[in-house]
């Protein structure tokens, strides 16, 4: 057996010493010197050696611990130099996917399924937020605790909403990481509840008839760029949301089939969603057309350049300088105005009204029929509404 005092009196001579400890440990003093640990074993009727490391940075009693475990590896049935090298590779990869490194992966492969680039903005943004504190980590070491603290201190300036969607995007990392044979567990799921939720965010709209109608009236009225103007009224008609109506394309309307068809990138559902066209939104677009320029891609072009929309600022904007305060209407509540209205009516389907507002169907399969089969209603629905509107504005 082998002591501290006796390892550290051993001098080097010419050739390899070798100490023994029992159990195939052994101490190897080299003539230059230096003192490494060895396991000597024999697996499959060959003999073979395992290195530990050097005294003295690993020391008498840590030696025989490890030592005691590659003799249990034996037991089992394991080669521990197989075993160590196994643990190398896997210490390599790991140090090498990073969640920086992952992350980036699955925002090119969001880019490559065609998730629009304010999209990819966003979500580059919020993986940015995740990046700056744990982006140089092997993606196995992170623990929840450690992705808890991320959360609470956006928690703690009050960003709810951005805390929320953090932990989604984080924990849309680790379960591509375990998709992809490079985590097995994603710690996210056990902080479901850790951090307060926001309250929930409605759009102000008006929804009593001969409210809308007046304001209807204020935008009859109003003073402002005819571009605005004309993207209200379209608003109030077609219902879309403001961002697919913002970056509209002439190329996407047919005057001719009297329709609006939004590409998938631009919609929430990533679905193609085709919006019959009343007569009346037919004749804004029309107008709008014979005083555009016949070099414009976008329907709504920012006063600075041809190749940007206006704003959604510019649409509430021009509400709030109708009298409209943020508490009262926005340009997202044309949408709640008309489900309601169109609700309360009785005349059409709620299928129909939902296919309207571009609202996905859980289904796919129901989806991809609903779209088809409601087509022809929603076309007589969205007339009957603009004949609705001109109605309304009287009132």
């Amino acid at each position: 057996m082998l002591s501290d005092l006796k390892i550290r009196t051993a001098k080097p001579q010419k050739r390899i010493q070798k100490l023994s400890d029992g159990r195939g440990l052994q101490l190897w003093i080299m003539p230059n010197g230096s003192k490494l640990w060895r396991v000597a074993y024999r697996i499959g009727g060959k003999q073979k050696l395992l290195a530990l490391g050097a005294y003295p940075h690993l020391g008498l009693a840590e030696a025989r611990i490890q030592c005691g475990s590659a003799r249990q590896l034996l037991l089992d049935g394991k080669d521990p130099v197989q075993e160590k090298a196994v643990k190398k590779l896997t210490r390599l990869v790991s140090a090498a996917n990073t969640y920086a490194l992952i992350a980036e992966e699955l925002i090119d492969k969001k880019r490559l399924e065609g998730k629009s680039p304010a999209t990819l903005g966003k979500i580059r943004w919020l993986h940015g937020i995740a990046i700056s504190a744990i982006g140089n980590r092997p993606i196995t070491e992170i623990t929840a605790p450690e992705i808890l603290a991320i959360l609470k201190k956006v928690e703690s300036r009050e960003q709810l909403e951005t805390a929320k969607r953090l932990r989604g995007v984080i924990g849309e990392v680790f379960r591509y990481a375990m998709a992809t044979a490079r985590a097995v567990a994603d710690p996210t799921s056990a902080l479901r509840g850790a951090i307060r939720l926001p309250k929930p965010k409605h759009f102000a709209a008006i929804t009593d008839p001969r409210e809308f109608g007046g304001l209807l009236r204020a935008i009859n009225g109003f003073e402002g760029q005819p571009t605005t103007v004309a993207a209200l009224k379209l608003l109030a008609l077609l219902f879309p949301r403001p961002g697919e109506l913002r970056q509209a394309k002439w190329s996407e309307f047919d005057f001719e089939k009297a329709t609006w068809s939004i590409p998938a990138e631009r919609m929430k559902s990533r679905a193609l969603h085709v919006v019959p066209l009343s007569q009346q939104a037919i004749s804004i677009l029309t107008e709008l057309k014979m005083t555009s320029n016949e070099a414009d891609e976008l329907v709504f072009r920012g006063l600075r350049s041809r190749h940007r929309p206006i704003s959604e600022n510019t649409l509430n904007g021009a509400l709030r300088r109708m009298g409209y305060g943020q508490d009262e209407m926005t340009s997202h509540g044309f949408r709640s105005t008309a489900s309601t209205i169109l609700n309360e009516s009785g005349r059409w389907s709620a299928d129909s009204i939902e296919r309207a507002l571009a609202h996905a169907d859980k289904n796919a399969i129901r989806g991809i029929y609903n779209r088809g089969k409601y087509l022809s209603e929603r076309a007589d629905m969205m007339q009957w509404w603009a004949d609705h509107l001109d109605t309304i504005v009287k009132l």
